[in-house]
């Protein structure tokens, strides 16, 4: 039997979108739709994960976004000291997922292969792929591979027992997904598989997608791999903090506990 890990989603910051700008085809949305910046903590009694890590203040900055909180400050709010996470898994190197990774100075950093070669071939020459990276970020990851502290993986890779890492690819070629066994059952992290709720309700993608066979393909992936729909966890759908914010009340604001069982009554994150 897997081992049993608590799983934590963190609100890092938010910007506000136009709906129709959130989905490949016209979803016949009008109005606001707001983006949640997140990142997610894997909690067990050997090893502590850290499962993205938001953007730098000065990529913020550069792109007019407002990161309210760092990583590392999010960590001692639930009573961990950044240097006592044991491993960062990198789900993608767009500049939003991938910044701060200096905040954890002792974690081995996990990341599909696929993903830095996307990031440093190329592609990068053509600016409608490369803005979605900060170089420095980048530059980062091809530092600290040199140092030894990063492990480029391929495909679906067991990080310890109870967290696998499975690469869906689609929004970029090496993004990975986050399957964390919990005492409801197998949890998955969709990252940026799925954006919002949403997305996956009306089979209608994000529209930052380099293969759209294989973004709509992930859909299925993320589904067979957890245990249930609401043990899917979209990347930056504001309803994941109001799903299960009624049963993280003893939890700071913008943390929730996603090894509990959410609220079901609410409406579906598109209305």
């Amino acid at each position: 039997m897997s081992e049993t890990y608590n799983l934590f989603a963190i609100r890092l910051g938010y910007v506000d979108r136009i709906a129709r700008d959130n989905f490949l085809t016209d979803p016949h949305l009008s109005g606001a739709m707001r983006l949640d910046f997140d990142m997610w903590v894997v909690r067990g009694d050997e090893r502590i994960v850290v499962v993205d890590t938001g953007f730098s203040r000065d990529a913020g900055e550069r792109r007019g976004r407002v990161l309210q909180r760092r990583p590392a400050e999010s960590l001692r709010e639930l009573g961990i000291a950044p240097e006592d996470v044991t491993d960062v898994v990198v789900t993608h190197l767009h500049y939003d997922h991938a910044g701060n990774l200096g905040d954890f100075p002792g974690a081995r950093i996990w990341i599909q292969g696929a993903e830095v070669a996307y990031a440093t071939g190329d592609s990068m020459r053509h600016p409608p792929l490369s803005h979605f990276f900060d170089v420095d970020d980048v530059c980062d990851i091809v530092r600290r591979t040199f140092d030894g502290r990063v492990r480029q993986i391929d495909g679906v890779h067991t990080l310890v027992e109870g967290v696998e890492l499975h690469r869906v690819g689609g929004h970029t070629p090496g993004l990975q997904v986050v399957r964390v066994h919990t005492e409801r059952g197998w949890v998955v992290l969709a990252s940026d598989a799925l954006h919002y709720y949403a997305n996956l309700e009306l089979r209608n993608p994000f529209p930052a997608i380099v293969d759209v066979p294989e973004m709509l393909a992930a859909f299925d992936t993320v589904v067979e791999l957890a245990d249930g729909p609401d043990h899917v966890v979209p990347g930056h759908d504001p309803a994941v903090m109001d799903r299960y914010g009624a049963v993280s009340d003893d939890l700071p604001d913008g943390i929730v506990a996603l090894h509990r069982q959410p609220a079901t009554h609410l409406a579906p994150s598109h209305h």
